[in-house]
């Protein structure tokens, strides 16, 4: 009985210990793909992204956005051709994981608390 306590807390100790990978600083350049749901339908958006600007290729439309690094996971992205009032606002976008080539992001606008989630594979 005693081994078996022992064991479990050792097994507990060894799981509280894990932290994910988190190496986002091979993630602040490069050329990048995040396939996600819309209306029902799968659809893949490609962008480039340097240390200072990112460039969305999305259903044949190009749209290009500015990036303030906060810390090597997390940024601001601003949109520099805003079409309408929503592309005005400044998104948070925060690097939760990394595995590989691919991270796992969250994301939201600036001042409000709704978040959503995915994830990015990079390519180049």
């Amino acid at each position: 009985m005693k081994s078996l306590i022992i064991g479990v807390v050792a097994s507990l100790f060894l799981v509280s210990c894990y932290t994910p990978e988190r190496n986002c600083a091979k993630f602040k350049t490069g050329t990048f793909e995040f396939e996600s749901y819309l209306e029902g339908e799968m659809v893949k958006t490609t962008f480039v992204r340097n240390d200072s600007l990112e460039i969305d290729y999305f259903r044949n439309e190009v749209d290009s956005s500015s990036i303030r690094w906060i810390n090597d996971c997390e940024y601001i992205l601003t949109n520099l051709n805003p079409k309408n009032m929503a592309e005005e606002k400044p998104l948070h976008m925060k690097i939760l994981t990394t595995d590989g080539d691919s991270y796992t992001f969250e994301f939201s606008v600036v001042g409000e608390d709704r978040k959503q989630k995915g994830t990015v594979r990079k390519v180049k």
